[in-house]
């Protein structure tokens, strides 16, 4: 028994370019479809933040789902014609085109569209607002500080998220190091509520730092969480 439905005629120009099943006007559906589809795209990596764009602009990244399956579809199945794939190609690229100089034109539309730099930490805590507001967890944040050789958010001055997802940060010099929340993930799930030894301690959630006392119960003044881990002062050793 064959594997094909029907039989394929090699080289078969007619089917190759054109589809005996689809009439000419068609191609304006495909051009419909197109600019459909790649809004949605467009909507649906706007709504999925920073976080599934990583290193690729959102232009990048919608671009190669886009076209993706077109060409894919146009490699192996004989019954997808080309002409079919060349407006999908065509539609898709001049889309491209027009968004960047939408966000060349109009500045705010960029903006809104591919997203700014965001403070995340400021003098050695975090802005947990912001933090939330791009939909990054407190892990992502630390496993990118810690790309930075960082140990603990008294060694950082200021750190950004970037429209591509990666972190710029700012250091302190030795001499103004301060002490702060040690990012390191045992330390972390060391946290408690009643601290075992006095002196500074850092909160969990933002790294706000306290003297406390031995045995005291204590709530953050600017997170208002009360789980706590002992402040470092160590120096970065990049």
């Amino acid at each position: 028994m064959s594997i094909f439905a029907s039989r394929i005629e090699p080289f078969d120009w007619n089917r190759i370019l054109w589809s005996a099943d689809a009439p000419p006007w068609y191609l304006l559906e495909i051009a419909f479809r197109c600019l459909i589809v790649y809004l949605m795209v467009i909507a649906a990596l706007r709504v999925t933040g920073r976080r599934g764009v990583r290193q690729l602009s959102i232009f990048e990244l919608s671009i190669i789902l886009a076209l993706g399956s077109a060409a894919g579809d146009a490699m192996f199945y004989g019954e997808v014609p080309l002409l079919h794939v060349l407006v999908v190609f065509v539609l898709v690229s001049g889309l491209y085109w027009l968004f960047n100089r939408f966000t060349e034109w109009y500045p705010r539309f960029g903006d809104w569209l591919e997203g700014t730099p965001v403070l995340l930490i400021d003098n050695g805590e975090i802005h947990y607002a912001n933090l939330q507001g791009e939909n990054l967890t407190q892990k992502e944040l630390f496993g990118g500080l810690r790309g930075h050789s960082i140990e603990h958010l008294g060694q950082v001055r200021r750190a950004y998220v970037e429209a591509t997802c990666n972190f710029s940060v700012y250091f302190f010099a030795d001499s103004d190091v301060r002490h702060g929340l040690p990012i390191w993930p045992e330390k972390i799930a060391a946290s408690q509520r009643l601290p075992a030894d006095a002196g500074p301690h850092a909160c969990t959630c933002c790294g706000h730092v306290l003297q406390l006392a031995r045995a005291t119960l204590a709530t953050c003044p600017v997170c208002h969480h009360d789980e706590w881990v002992p402040a470092c002062d160590a120096l970065r050793v990049a």
